[in-house]
């Protein structure tokens, strides 16, 4: 009977800190800080989704039973049934582009059954262009390796006016270039195509943005589509941080570190604005390097926290960073 009565016990608190809670504040908009999204204009086949935030900020899990939707026009997709507390879930709301056009909305019914019964109502909505189509709706880069180029291609395919055209194509992010070019005009059609590139100092990791395109509709100038991908490097420094400690200029101190790769390689450099680093080079080119390197301060004072850069040579050179962290004292 143990069990019972702490599941019991579990639910009771969790119904009162609904009911404390309640007075200041709905317990559903702590659960579901967003309840509403709007897309924007959106082409006909763009991929097109948002991420529904579920919050636990309480003693019990969270169940989400289903979740329904009052039009065709936007999937919604549970990730995550069971939210355990102090954790987030999320419900992936798909708008269908490809099957539907013009101004459309849905209401997506959240269905709870643990801790107790209850529903949360979220609403999106968007506007998707008949006439302006992207192929493919969205560009993935998969895997790209740090230091390197690459570019995707999407193409802009529009049916109507004569005189539509493309004013231009703008990026969030520095290392994101987009640029178009017209490829067919005539008969009511235009063509674009539009490439993608990322550049050599995108930094490592995940990313999910957009680019927007411009034309010269004034009704609905801009048109986004998602780019995501992934900057993978082809070094991995360890340790990722290297903690000094305090030093006075001049005065050295000894780190270890391992640099591994996916191709045999050698190292260049080894840099840090205001310190002199000192190491063993290596003529051998090999996948793993055991690296021991001296790190003196020169002209730096204070606190210190800056990357250290590590080169590799030959014409297909690569770079990664680690942090270093130090108190260079006074003399």
């Amino acid at each position: 009977m143990v069990r019972p009565i702490q599941t019991l016990l579990s639910v009771c608190c969790f119904a009162l800190a609904l009911t404390s809670t309640a007075a200041a504040v709905d317990w559903r908009d702590v659960a579901f800080p967003v309840k509403s999204h709007d897309f924007g204009t959106r082409a006909v086949a763009a991929k097109t989704e948002f991420l529904f935030p579920v919050v636990n900020t309480f003693g019990s899990d969270i169940h989400i039973k289903e979740v329904r939707a009052s039009c065709g026009c936007t999937t919604p997709i549970i990730k995550n049934h069971y939210i355990q507390p102090n954790s987030t879930g999320y419900i992936l709301a798909r708008f269908n582009t490809g099957s539907f056009t013009g101004k459309k909305g849905a209401t997506l019914t959240v269905v709870i059954d643990k801790p107790f019964f209850s529903e949360v109502r979220l609403e999106v909505k968007g506007y998707i262009r008949s006439d302006m189509v992207f192929h493919p709706g969205a560009v993935d880069f998969g895997s790209v390796d740090q230091g390197t180029t690459a570019t995707k291609t999407s193409q802009i395919l529009y049916a109507g006016r004569s005189d539509w055209k493309v004013e231009s194509v703008r990026s969030n992010k520095p290392w994101l270039i987009p640029t178009v070019k017209q490829t067919l005009r005539g008969e009511g059609k235009v063509n674009y195509e539009l490439s993608i590139t990322i550049r050599e100092d995108a930094p490592m990791g995940f990313f999910q943005d957009e680019v927007v395109v411009t034309t010269n509709d004034s009704s609905m100038p801009n048109v986004p589509l998602p780019v995501t991908g992934n900057i993978d490097s082809a070094l991995v420094i360890s340790p990722q941080s290297l903690a000094l400690g305090s030093l006075k200029p001049g005065e050295s101190m000894t780190k270890q570190l391992v640099v591994r790769g996916r191709e045999p390689f050698t190292i260049d450099t080894i840099q840090a604005d205001g310190w002199n680093i000192e190491f063993a080079k290596s003529d051998v080119a090999r996948t793993t390097h055991l690296v021991s390197a001296t790190f003196t301060p020169t002209d730096a004072a204070g606190p210190q926290k800056l990357p250290v850069k590590i080169k590799t040579g030959g014409k297909l050179s690569v770079s990664a960073n680690a942090l270093l962290t130090a108190n260079v004292r006074d003399r």
